[in-house]
């Protein structure tokens, strides 16, 4: 299990408040108003329904504790965690209404942050026994970023970039509209703070030498196959990090590893990983 700092409460917060207002909208839970006794308790369980590593539970339990704060939520697979088909990840015990209500909001936190750390764990298992480490980009959904960012640690990556703001990357647009690569990181060296890292996007093994030259932290070597790469890790030697990018898959990851890149970076894991089947089972009325 991957050792997690969580997310501060204030953004798990407001992002499931925001969420439950959009669900509940002006009346409520007219469904489980209308059918479900106000006095009921109930136990449920949240079981896994196929393989997968975990990731959200943060957010699933605020989702319930804003419809009930004395609902009892105990977890078996705490964020990280790796489960198969039938395990349970955690037990809710309460108000019925409560639990019905707030498990849509949930299960969508839930699911969709799972997804994302069970497809980041099957890269990182894809290039194990390398120094290679998968990163995420910042091809994430609006408004989740910090979630997102935070399931691909749950899944065993690392991140990147947060947004624009804390690290400079200078890509090909900015390389021509600045004029070349020299005068891209000269401008950026000239404006940067001494906490800011630089790093440019190359698509040819001279622009990465014209860059090395220069000087920079980190170098993101796009569409490159890994015989180039493997020229490129020769020319580095050792300079700057090395990050591999462009249309990576798990196919491929274990091949672009071997070349002795630091990072490759995927973005599909954030945009296009499919939502981990987590379900909510009833199991009894409870005491």
């Amino acid at each position: 299990m991957t050792d997690l700092h969580p997310l501060p409460s204030l953004i798990v917060e407001s992002a499931v408040r925001a969420a439950l207002a959009e669900d509940l909208g002006d009346a409520g839970d007219i469904t489980s108003q209308s059918t479900v006794p106000a006095d009921t308790r109930s136990r449920v369980v949240l079981r896994a329904r196929d393989h997968g590593c975990i990731a959200g539970l943060d957010a699933a339990r605020a989702a319930f504790r804003e419809m009930d704060p004395g609902l009892r939520i105990s977890v078996q697979a705490p964020d990280g965690s790796v489960v198969a088909p039938g395990d349970v990840i955690a037990a809710i015990e309460g108000n019925a209404r409560a639990i019905v209500t707030g498990e849509r909001v949930a299960l969508n936190f839930l699911g969709h942050l799972s997804g994302i750390a069970t497809a980041t764990r099957k890269f990182v298992d894809a290039v194990s026994g390398t120094n290679t480490r998968i990163c995420c980009t910042r091809k994430t959904t609006p408004g989740l970023r910090a979630f997102e960012k935070y399931a691909v640690r749950a899944g065993g990556g690392v991140n990147h970039r947060f947004g624009l703001y804390d690290a400079i990357l200078i890509k090909d647009n900015h390389i021509a509209m600045a004029g070349g690569i020299a005068e891209a990181i000269s401008g950026a060296r000239a404006k940067a703070g001494h906490m800011v890292r630089i790093e440019i996007e190359v698509d040819t093994l001279d622009q990465l030498t014209e860059a090395l030259d220069i000087g920079v932290e980190a170098v993101l070597l796009d569409n490159m196959p890994p015989a180039v790469l493997s020229e490129a890790v020769d020319i580095n030697q050792g300079r700057a990090a090395l990050e591999a990018s462009g249309g990576i898959t798990l196919d491929t990851a274990a091949g672009v590893a071997a070349t002795g890149v630091d990072y490759i970076s995927v973005g599909w894991i954030t945009h296009s990983a499919p939502c981990l089947d987590i379900g909510l089972d009833y199991e009894a009325a409870a005491s």
